[in-house]
């Protein structure tokens, strides 16, 4: 099986990592418009040569890991001179674009809009880790726009790198991942930024910084490069929650200013109950 990989950063490079382990037979070609990650990724190993764009024609299975911004120009182009019979997905973290933009494709049978719910903070090349993917769950859109042999295809290198399968329409994909994702990073980045701008003192940051910060604002590493374009592309779901968390953040205020700290009590305790939800994902994933 020949996979041939755009995109070769943590995402990318991780799923190409686990294709070569699970799937003796597979030869992964990378491709990367960074000239440096390409050769990384060689020198890392997960990735058996270089390729050039064009050699997506000789492929069986393109995996195209860019920033969504970049993807639905990538995903067209690698379709427009695939085989008849090649798997092509994407991995990208916003799906309705992508698939309104592709609808009408004479290859759309070829491509399946995939977004596997896994990652760090880190990026690129080196950021690529082993079993990236086990236990992760792969939100999968529109799927019965994708040839069934095809599916199938996708389905056993899914299988193979242990992922779970949840199908969802991609409007409404969009609008959850505002919720469990995209606001997670809005709030690390602000939180990191309101530190930088009122401690002006980086000792003090990092004397006093416990690991309660340090887990709040861990994303804030995480690589804009591939942030600000998921935002773009769900801006209006993304509006949405922040006008949501904005108005809780007010309340909260609120209560604090009304010195009403048995409200504040009752808030904090009502949401204790996301400890019940974490748990019973963990047990039905584990």
């Amino acid at each position: 099986m020949k996979v041939f990989v755009i995109g070769l950063g943590l995402i990318g490079g991780s799923m190409a990592m686990d294709i070569k382990a699970t799937n003796k037979n597979a030869k992964v070609v990378g491709f990367d418009a960074n000239e440096n990650h390409m050769q990384e990724a060689l020198q890392l190993g997960f990735i058996d040569e270089v390729g050039v764009f064009e050699d997506v024609k000789n492929a069986d299975v393109v995996i195209v890991s860019v920033p969504v911004n970049a993807a639905i120009s990538v995903v067209s182009s690698v379709l427009d001179i695939v085989k008849d019979d090649t798997l092509v997905f994407d991995v990208g973290s916003t799906k309705a674009h992508i698939c309104n933009a592709l609808e009408n494709h004479p290859k759309r049978r070829n491509f399946l809009a995939t977004h596997p719910i896994a990652g760090t903070e880190f990026s690129g090349p080196k950021a690529a880790i082993r079993n990236l993917y086990a236990d992760k769950t792969n939100i999968i859109c529109e799927v019965e726009k994708t040839a069934f042999k095809l599916q199938e295809r996708a389905f056993s290198i899914f299988n193979d790198l242990g992922m779970r399968i949840r199908y969802m329409e991609p409007k409404a994909h969009d609008r959850h991942i505002a919720y469990v994702s995209h606001l997670s990073h809005i709030s690390s980045f602000m939180l990191g930024k309101t530190v930088i701008e009122k401690e002006k003192n980086e000792r003090d940051i990092f004397d006093m910084a416990g690991s309660g910060f340090e887990s709040t604002v861990r994303l804030a590493k995480s690589s804009p490069a591939m942030w600000s374009p998921i935002f773009e592309h769900n801006k209006e779901n993304v509006m949405e929650t922040l006008d949501e968390y904005i108005a809780n953040l007010q309340k909260f205020r609120q209560l604090m200013e009304e010195d009403n700290f048995e409200a504040i009590y009752q808030e904090m305790a009502a949401t204790n109950r996301i400890k019940e939800i974490l748990k019973g994902i963990s047990i039905k994933t584990s």
